[in-house]
């Protein structure tokens, strides 16, 4: 059994934090067996070397190693991808295809992202783990695969579980070894080391002097909390590498490549639920204030087209109070008297005898007035709603799926919307 320090050489791995090394050793040790293996972590801790060092030491390591990002791939066409599809399965379906599981026969197969699968591939990968059997889409004959199955992701699969986006047993299925890469905050040692590395490494990519930090930049790397982790530190570290001329860094350069670093080190942690129940309570406020005022422009519109139609104000009138009783609530001694009550609510207009002035409007243009109202206030729904899905859609990085779910629309209604609106 190889010792922890010869796979970080060999698989390239820096640091000495004590929970990164337990990580290796814990993918050593269950490296020989067959068992199913959850790495969890943030995005972008590395989660990606973990299978590699399993599948290297098994004995499934001269067979092939599938590597498959399940966030990467649509919904519709994700089952194909796995389990292969039959000859006229669906339209496009041209000719017969196999799928990974199929192919990596005898081998490993690494689920990136597996929270991402949707339900009914859930389904069919639970019963690939139970008994190593699935069907090709399209097929109704069972076929066999031997294949030790590695699954990574970067939520909280109890979460998930209690939303029912994720699968209770599929997940204890998953999860018989759960390996967790800490995030980069945590390895407070290590990030100075990584960065040299990749210091090192982009100087020589780019056949360019190495940088190096002075004192106070080091201080300011360490305190930094790494939102991305690993690979936010590599992508800061090329960076620099190539723009910046001098190649002593000070803090003041650093801090320019480091998003909000002038704010507290220690942000503020906002759970994802609460955030997605904030956005959901606004989202539901702002259609019942929108409704309401519609309703209210409705009535409005009624009174004043009876008022320029009839001239009768006695029937307006009253019709007036009912409607002031309705937005009060209804109660007598909310509503307001006459003389507390804006001039332009109450006191309606006196009826115009039309042979006293000219009429400026017939009553083609009293409807041509009333439809512009309506235009108005259906584009202001609009501008609306347009706002509510790229707040959404932004909010969710372009995922239609998540930003569905999150506005409670089908995700075939937003593509349409998307569409409509030209998003």
């Amino acid at each position: 059994m190889e010792s922890v320090q010869a796979i970080k050489q060999r698989f390239e791995l820096i640091g000495n934090d004590l929970k990164l090394n337990r990580a290796i050793e814990k993918a050593i040790q269950v490296a020989p067996t067959d068992i199913s293996v959850l790495v969890t972590g943030e995005s972008g801790v590395g989660k990606e070397s973990i299978p590699k060092i399993i599948h290297s030491l098994s004995h499934r390591k001269h067979a092939k190693y599938i590597a498959v990002n399940c966030g990467a791939i649509p919904e519709g066409t994700i089952d194909s991808e796995l389990f292969g599809h039959e000859k006229g399965a669906f339209t496009g379906a041209t000719q017969t295809r196999s799928g990974y599981f199929e192919v990596a026969d005898g081998g490993t197969i690494f689920l990136d992202e597996v929270g991402e699968l949707p339900l009914t591939t859930q389904v069919r990968l639970l019963r690939v783990l139970e008994n190593g059997e699935f069907l090709k889409v399209g097929s109704s004959q069972v076929q066999k695969t031997d294949v030790r199955i590695v699954a990574a992701t970067n939520i909280n699969m109890f979460e998930a579980i209690k939303k029912e986006k994720f699968r209770e047993d599929l997940y204890y299925r998953l999860s018989t070894v759960e390996i967790a890469i800490p995030p980069l905050r945590d390895r407070r040692d290590d990030i100075h080391l990584l960065f040299r590395k990749f210091a090192s490494d982009f100087g020589q990519k780019y056949k360019m002097p190495t940088i190096r930090l002075d004192e106070q930049a080091i201080e300011l790397l360490l305190k930094y909390r790494w939102p991305g982790n690993i690979r936010q530190l590599r992508n800061i570290a090329e960076q620099i590498s190539v723009l910046e001329e001098h190649r002593t860094i000070s803090a003041a350069t650093l801090s320019s490549y480091l998003p909000h670093s002038s704010n507290s080190n220690l942000p503020a942690v906002i759970e994802r639920d609460k955030k997605e129940s904030d956005f959901s309570n606004e989202r539901e406020i702002l259609y019942k204030v929108l409704f309401d005022m519609k309703g209210d422009l409705n009535d409005l519109k009624k009174l004043t087209l009876e008022l320029l139609k009839n001239n009768d104000t006695s029937k307006v009138q009253e019709e007036n109070e009912t409607l002031i009783r309705k937005i009060y609530g209804g109660k007598e001694e909310e509503i307001p008297r006459e003389e507390s009550l804006p001039t332009e609510v109450l006191h309606l207009p006196e009826p115009v005898v039309e042979s006293q002035v000219t009429p400026q409007r017939n009553n083609e243009d009293r409807y041509h007035f009333a439809e512009e109202i309506e235009e108005e206030e259906t584009l202001s729904l609009q501008e609306k709603e347009i706002e509510l899905i790229k707040k959404s859609l932004e909010r969710n990085r372009g995922k239609r799926k998540a930003a569905a779910s999150e506005l409670g629309i089908s995700e075939r209604t937003l593509y349409r919307k998307i569409k409509q609106y030209d998003l």
